[in-house]
């Protein structure tokens, strides 16, 4: 098979969908490997280390779009790439359908076959390819939250570690699962005083002997939401529902009862967002104001530290990659985790949560396949 991997045109996303190591393995399975040039700059690997790892160099995205049987990307096609597929390939990256009407019409008249990262399970019945971004963001949601916070940002003045005399910053981290884990974690480093809110019992055991009693454990209702967030210095939204929008848990109507110059971080951007007033911002104007509450909403968080981000994300997607480029549809029918990840195939929805989300008739993976 011929995989091609173009360069990301998001804004300020520098990573990249095949390091030259994974370029290597590819080789190593008998594939072709194109990739565009500067394809791996935003880490480090210029045209020189995928050359010397057996890929062939392309001057433009077109090229790869053409004359790739499988697209290998980070983030989701922008309008000028979801017009480059075709009804014969594969395309494999994040979607993040759900809340994109426009994207998920463009994917469904291409007729590609678009496996999206952020639905194929494992064995545990966790999601394999997004957690290594779920851990960026969620340590990263820390860092942009501390900085938005800082006065001269617009913040309320608070360091969240505070100092001998003065009380730390109060975090409340909604969602206790891989972006909630590792948020709280550097919460905690820094010396904050952190809430974990969650709906799973059990899960708020886990947190807790994680923790061992460093971070506070609530179960969220709407009260303990309101008392959490009037009270908190930042607030990091963590919440996912595989597949779905996010539900709107923080409305704007709470927003009256925060702290001026608190800081609302909105991990769940890219399915939407779980607060009222998020909306997607960009790396290059991260944050914005709405009744006096500091918004960070950036889709592509993981995007800021691609060195980190790009490797991690590679280690994950590569097993599943390999066997697609191997198999091809095979792969997909005789792997339940990676028709999970079948989300669009030959202009129709595969995925229940982005039907439903979107209002289109959601179809059988596997009838979707045999037909």
């Amino acid at each position: 098979m011929r995989v091609g991997c173009p360069k990301e045109i998001k804004n300020h996303e520098y990573r990249v969908g095949l390091t030259p190591g994974s370029v290597r393995e590819y080789i190593a399975h008998g594939h072709d490997v194109i990739v565009e040039t500067g394809a791996g700059a935003g880490i480090g690997a210029d045209d020189n280390a995928y050359r010397s790892a057996g890929a062939t160099i392309v001057k433009t995205a077109a090229e790869v779009f053409a004359k790739a049987d499988m697209i290998v990307k980070v983030k989701e096609p922008q309008p000028s790439e979801w017009v480059q597929l075709r009804e014969d390939q594969l395309l494999y990256t994040y979607l993040h359908l759900a809340p994109d009407p426009e994207q998920t019409k463009g994917l469904v008249e291409s007729g590609v076959t678009a496996i999206a990262y952020e639905t194929v399970t494992d064995d545990r019945g966790g999601l394999p390819l997004l957690a290594p971004m779920s851990e960026v963001a969620g340590r990263l949601s820390i860092q942009a939250g501390a900085t938005a916070l800082q006065k001269a940002n617009g913040g309320r003045g608070v360091l969240l570690g505070g100092v001998p005399g003065v009380l730390p910053g109060k975090v409340a981290v909604i969602g206790g699962g891989v972006v909630g884990l590792h948020a709280a974690k550097m919460a905690v480093g820094l010396g904050a005083d952190v809430t974990i809110l969650d709906r799973s019992i059990p899960r708020l055991r886990q947190l807790d002997d994680i923790f061992n009693g460093r971070v506070h454990t609530r179960y969220s209702t709407v009260e303990a939401l309101e008392e959490e967030c009037f009270s908190a210095d930042i607030v990091v939204g963590a919440v996912l529902i595989p597949g779905a929008a996010a539900p709107k848990l923080v409305t704007r109507e709470m927003l009256s009862g925060m702290k001026k110059g608190a800081v609302l971080v909105d991990v769940a951007i890219d399915q939407g967002g779980c607060f009222e007033t998020s909306h997607a911002t960009t790396h290059a104007d991260p944050t914005y104001e709405v009744d006096g509450i500091i918004h960070y909403c950036v889709a592509n968080m993981p995007g800021a530290v691609p060195v980190t981000s790009a490797h991690a994300l590679n280690n994950a997607t590569l097993h599943y990659g390999l066997q697609l480029a191997d198999r091809g549809l095979k792969a997909i029918l005789d792997d339940k985790h990676l028709r999970n990840g079948l989300n669009v195939h030959k202009g129709r929805i595969t995925n229940a949560p982005v039907a439903e989300a979107l209002g289109y008739e959601m179809v059988d993976v596997q009838k979707a396949l045999a037909a």
